[in-house]
């Protein structure tokens, strides 16, 4: 079991670093020195120490070879259990269907974990890091080899190298890579050849598509046109190749569907559309829906809508023989599970008046959702309505600020803290450029001072702001909530908090109940924007960890560092108690090495859903995620602090505390956003996100929405914040002290 901790810690932290961009050097495919013989500064030329931990060394060892002059040496040095790697990224991409790295390994003493060779073939196409198959123990030299499908027309950079995790010695020497059998000097580049989809331009200057006055029935037919363009879209094995944009498809046909005036000749513009793209051949490796499936694909819409018995079979014919394998628009991440959508034009320079666009974004967004977010059915609004209410409002926007605003209420409806739009748009200008150099939040329902960035205005700790501008602070917060998407209100006020003191204003007319009386005041605008701002606000050099008293330790994750964990865990192992706060986004993942040291035996807690992008729609829980113990215990109580800053990776932390033995978790309701994030681009150059894999306890209790529920409520007081005092706080060391 402990192997199942060291994978997923491991590929989490290759996910995530890998990701960042290799240069690589211009170079023949014969100089990959992959004997380690060419050395340069004490390490052999072209490679890489990946990501260098503290308490781990990597070396070139003369003594312990196979062959030559040299081997690679990574040894662990510490208690701490993490894994170091060395990397090279070879020169090209290349023509083939499998690659094979191939090497020597000799290992000591390595335990808690495993050693290994490793491949990756980026972004996020296919890994293998011998998670199931690494080499514990002490062993002497002996040759291993690995094997990756690949992907050319997908591939990045191809990455080999070799792995140390947990603790031990391990040794690598004469690696050696093929593809299809072949030594990689003799194999051609490949050379990508754009797709036909990507050469298609004809409407990149305008869809020339002119709407009809809407009414009821018109609605109706590009809702029922937006489902089958997306259907189409996803399962139709031509809109997979990349032969076709599918953008511009809509643009082709829908004047053709807009003609049409009844039932019966919509039907026919739309089984002559669908014929264009050929026969449908019969699938031999379409699987049936697994009865363990948590969400099953809904296509029921086929058969209530009303449309003719032609159509309809037409459409169950493609979804019983629907695309597989490579898809030119959405593959699932190899290492975490959540979609990726490929090839989105952003159309950057969309006119203001093309409606055609805009009814594209909504198009695109809605199968989007429909298909891969996992959380669909936890909306409040059904998302099946959401697409014929939207339908007039995105072709009737008649600016780019309203196009902006119509999208943002859209990405409203998925309730996902992670679903905002991102960059400086115009709506995020519309904002404001400037921001008073105070934090608020919602304290008691009421909008409250909690910390005075500058002496160059006179808010105290406390004030509670009650009008901005002349207008109450309830009235601007209805007027805002529809643009902010967010999992539950706690999140929506957290995040919309963040923008009541923003303006494009020198001053803002702030009136406020301060030391009990009602007071008016000029405050100040800085133009430092909110970016700049939320960055200055974020920067913090705090030790992570202190003494509260000699039996109670304090840790914060916003400072964590890796090399903490040991002396954290050797510093507070006779303490009474100890809190973690977590009222913060982590500077470091460290689930399982810190999380490791408040648990006694092998725990499981989480695991998650992912799509299949080979019958969208569909989602399957992957196996639990387990914590395993360390060699050292913690026996005494851990008390975790948790509020609406508490979100993803912070959230994801706490429910692996919450598997401590003696655990407690205090606090008010987290933001309810978990799991990796997808990217989403639209017309105009929007980009969006939204929580692309489903998190759950182990016990299948959903994350997403509900966040970590505290097992006592404690909640900040207006009093409290003017009185300087961290009341949250205060009842960790009361639990503690009280704990027997």
């Amino acid at each position: 079991m402990r192997r199942i901790y060291l994978f997923f810690f491991t590929f989490l932290c290759i996910a995530t670093l890998l990701l960042i961009a290799c240069q690589c050097s211009k170079k023949t495919d014969s100089d990959l020195n992959l004997d380690f013989e060419n050395v340069e500064n004490g390490m052999p030329k072209g490679w890489q120490e990946f990501q260098q931990e503290s308490n781990y060394s990597i070396s070139l060892d003369s003594d312990n070879v196979k062959s030559g002059k040299y081997a690679i040496f990574i040894e662990s040095l510490g208690d701490s259990v993490s894994f170091q790697a060395i990397q090279l990224v070879l020169p090209a991409n290349y023509e083939g269907e499998k690659i094979t790295l191939s090497g020597y390994i000799k290992t000591e003493n390595v335990v808690d974990g495993y050693a290994g060779l490793l491949i990756r073939i980026d972004p996020g196409i296919a890994f293998n890091i011998m998670h199931k198959t690494g080499i514990t123990g002490t062993s002497d030299w002996k040759k291993y080899e690995i094997t990756l499908a690949m992907n050319p027309t997908e591939t990045e950079k191809i990455v080999i190298g070799g792995l140390l995790t947990g603790k031990g010695k391990m040794w690598l020497d004469n690696l050696k890579v093929t593809i299809d059998g072949k030594d990689i000097g003799k194999v051609k580049p490949y050379q990508q050849s754009p797709f036909p989809a990507q050469n298609d331009r004809a409407f990149d200057t305008g869809s020339n598509i002119i709407f009809p006055k809407l009414d009821k029935q018109k609605i109706d037919d590009l809702e029922l046109l937006g489902r089958i363009w997306g259907f189409l879209k996803y399962h139709h094995p031509a809109a997979a190749t990349g032969k076709y944009n599918w953008d511009y498809e809509l643009f082709r046909m829908l004047p053709d569907y807009l003609k049409a005036n009844s039932n019966q000749q919509r039907d026919k513009v739309l089984i002559r559309w669908i014929n264009k793209y050929g026969k449908i051949h019969k699938c031999e490796t379409c699987e049936a829906i697994p009865d363990s499936a948590f969400i099953k694909p809904d296509i029921s819409w086929i058969k209530q809508s009303k449309i003719d018995q032609k159509l309809k079979a037409t459409l169950y014919n493609i979804y019983l023989n629907r695309s597989r394998g490579y898809h030119y628009y959405i593959r699932m991440d190899a290492n975490v599970g959540n979609p990726i959508f490929a090839n989105e034009r952003t159309y950057e320079v969309m006119n203001d008046l093309d409606a055609g666009f805009r009814l594209l974004a909504l198009y695109r967004y809605w199968n989007m959702i429909y298909y891969f977010f996992p959380s669909k059915y936890l909306t409040d609004k059904n998302w099946n309505v959401v697409l014929n209410e939207y339908i007039p409002y995105f072709i009737e926007a008649k600016t780019r600020l309203e196009y902006e605003l119509t999208t943002a209420r859209l990405i409203t409806e998925v309730c996902d803290s992670h679903a905002f739009l991102m960059g400086f748009n115009r709506l995020e200008s519309m904002k404001g450029a400037g921001q008073v150099l105070a934090d608020v939040r919602f304290i008691e329902n009421k909008l409250v001072i909690v910390k005075n960035n500058t002496e160059h205005n006179d808010f105290k700790k406390g004030d509670i702001i009650t009008h901005i501008d002349g207008k109450t602070v309830e009235a601007i917060v209805d007027s805002m909530k529809n643009y902010y998407p967010a999992s539950n209100e706690t999140a929506r006020m957290r995040d919309i908090a963040n923008d009541l003191l923003r303006t494009d204003k020198n001053t803002l007319l702030i009136d406020c109940i301060s030391s009990g009386k009602i007071e008016q005041k000029k405050i100040s605008v800085s133009t430092r924007s909110k970016w700049e701002y939320f960055k200055y606000r974020s920067k913090d050099t705090t030790k992570s960890y202190k003494f509260i008293d000699k039996n109670i330790g304090y840790i914060t994750l916003k400072t964590i560092k890796d090399e903490d964990i040991p002396i954290i865990k050797k510093e507070f192992m006779n303490t009474k108690g100890v809190v973690i706060d977590i009222r913060n986004y982590p500077s470091a993942f460290v689930v399982f090495s810190l999380g490791s040291y408040f648990i006694s035996k092998d725990n499981p807690f989480v695991k998650f859903t992912n799509g299949n992008s080979d019958n969208p729609g569909e989602f399957s829980f992957t196996s639990p995620i387990e914590i395993q113990k360390s060699d050292e215990t913690y026996h005494g109580k851990l008390v975790v602090l948790v509020n609406e800053e508490t979100q993803s990776s912070a959230e994801y932390h706490a429910m692996a505390f919450r598997a401590g033995n003696n655990t407690t978790i205090i606090g008010s309701q987290t933001t309810g956003a978990d799991g990796n994030i997808s990217k989403i681009v639209l017309p105009g150059g929007l980009e969006t996100r939204i929580s692309g894999i489903g998190v759950y306890y182990s016990d299948g209790k959903s994350t997403q929405r509900i966040g970590i529920v505290p097992d006592i409520i404690a909640k900040p007081t207006i009093k409290g914040i003017k009185e300087g005092r961290d009341e949250l706080l205060e009842k960790a060391i009361e639990i503690i002290r009280n704990d027997k």
